[in-house]
């Protein structure tokens, strides 16, 4: 499902030789989103020899899919960090992200590329949204924002009153990402496309084992480097308990034509069930209205359908006319103290580092972690980087959502193994099923005329894996890896396919 941005991009993969030819770099970055060029391009530009690591093609992951909003104003974000940190913590929060807006804004005037600069709203839909909203309110203002209270919106549904800041931003993140791409290999460095990191051993230096795509028979190539980036979302490597720490989510955008105008402000609601709303101009200059929410826990959405068609529904209710042209999805992950993990994967490993947690708002935070791990590598310091850092005594404001979101890890882990399976055939289009004894489990799924067969248990840490009918994809709902129905991982903290099953 191709978002607005990724549709009909051309797709290039390295070649093994490629792989090879890197060999030894100064930075090796794993990831080729927003996070992972940003702080290529800047360690580059500092004369850093630097290979970036792209295991699907520049685009596909999160920055690919996001809403592209480039907004401090994050919904109810600095009210929800208000409630477990200090008012500093707050304020160096929004100093990274006020320095990641500025810096991506900047970027994108001196290199011709389009944003829109639009008020940002977050809004309540109902009067059980209000206390939400005016808490935002109160954090905004007190960590410095100029919002103010907006009784009403240009808007065509309910609007009970929300917070509004004037001049914040959106864009299409991929003219972005291609600019940074065309900038790191101007400076001399690398991204090799299609070419999925499986292992990385040591702690400075490392030493990085790779799977090239297209390279038939699967040649074992490495890739050794002084430091290394993690910049894949949630972390590939289980060290540091990554997994543990964040709530993966998936969400959903869907694009429609509207006839008569669209919305021109940015706005996301308080209170359930979640409506994210901005526009967009396509490249034939057709603008277009987005609406983001139908949001869940990666594996455990059970009925991911009937919330995309009440979101459907919701649009075409308050834009009559409204003509769908693109429907896609994005992963994200939500730290348990609120703030991001960006930094070590373990205290004092400085050869590895991190940047996951972003929790929706990787435009902003996305570059603020450039910026941080760019800085960390040359030996800099920024005075906000602690509220983002991966390893600090702030954590400790997180350790009951942790417990919690892991005793339900726990709880799908047995449920998923305890559940009973009935052997069935799958011939269905778009339907799939999980069934066999518990020590060959099938997964077995029909898309688009293709029947599918894999082990349905995930290679990450054996959770049982679910089918989400949308995305027509499994998904495995302790830890959030991915994988498309015939078993190529997608994402997660997984780095292996599933295995077949005949």
């Amino acid at each position: 499902m191709p978002s607005l941005w990724n549709a009909d991009r051309a797709e290039r993969s390295a070649s093994a030789a490629e792989a090879r030819a890197a060999g030894t770099v100064d930075v090796a970055v794993i990831g080729a989103g927003l996070t992972g060029l940003v702080t290529a391009v800047l360690l580059a530009r500092a004369g850093k020899d630097v290979v970036v690591l792209e295991a699907r093609h520049v685009g596909d992951g999160t920055t690919g899919n996001t809403t592209g909003k480039v907004s401090l104003l994050q919904g109810t974000k600095l009210s929800r960090i208000r409630a477990k940190h200090s008012p500093d913590t707050v304020r160096d929060y929004l100093t990274g992200n006020s320095e990641g807006q500025s810096w991506l804004l900047r970027y994108c005037e001196s290199h011709g590329l389009s944003t829109q600069i639009e008020d940002a709203y977050t809004y309540a839909q109902s009067t059980t949204g209000l206390a939400d909203a005016d808490a935002e309110l109160r954090a905004a203002r007190e960590a410095g924002l100029p919002v103010s209270w907006a009784m009403e919106a240009d808007v065509p549904f309910p609007f009970h009153g929300g917070v509004r800041l004037p001049e914040q931003a959106q864009l299409d993140p991929l003219p972005v990402l291609d600019s940074l791409l065309v900038e790191l290999e101007e400076h001399g460095g690398r991204c090799l496309q299609g070419v999925r990191a499986e292992s990385v051993s040591g702690s400075g230096p490392v030493r990085i084992k790779v799977r090239v795509r297209n390279d038939q028979p699967p040649e074992q190539i490495t890739v050794d480097a002084r430091h290394c980036v993690l910049a894949t979302g949630i972390p590939i490597l289980d060290r540091g308990g990554f997994f543990a720490r964040v709530v993966p989510e998936r969400s959903y955008c869907l694009a429609f034509e509207v006839p008569g105008g669209v919305t021109r402000p940015m706005l996301l609601s308080t209170d359930a069930p979640t409506r994210s709303v901005r526009y967009a101009t396509s490249a034939s200059g057709a603008e277009h209205l987005i609406v983001g929410g139908a949001g869940h826990t990666v594996g455990r959405g059970r009925d991911e359908r009937s919330g995309l068609d009440e979101l459907t529904e919701w649009t075409t209710r308050y834009y009559p006319g409204a003509q769908q042209t693109h429907l896609w999805s994005a992963q994200d992950y939500s730290p348990a103290d609120e703030l991001p993990y960006v930094g070590p994967i373990l205290p004092g490993v400085d050869g590895i580092l991190v940047a996951t947690g972003f929790d929706k708002w990787g435009m902003t935070n996305a570059v603020a972690a450039g910026l941080a791990l760019s800085g960390r590598v040359l030996g800099g310091h920024l005075p906000w980087a602690g509220a983002f850092a991966s390893w600090s005594p702030h954590e400790f404001a997180g350790v009951g959502a942790a417990l919690k979101a892991n005793l339900e890890v726990g709880f799908h882990l047995a449920r998923g193994w305890a559940t009973p399976r009935v052997g069935r055939r799958v011939s269905a289009d778009g339907a799939a099923a999980v069934s066999g004894p518990p020590w060959r489990l099938r997964a077995e799924s029909c898309v688009d005329g293709a029947e599918h067969s894999v082990s349905a248990v995930c290679p990450h840490l054996g959770g049982v894996l679910n089918w989400n009918e949308v995305d027509h994809a499994w998904e495995c709902p302790l830890h959030g890896s991915r994988f498309a129905p015939d078993g190529r991982l997608l994402e997660g903290p997984a780095t292996s396919d599933l295995a077949g099953r005949a």
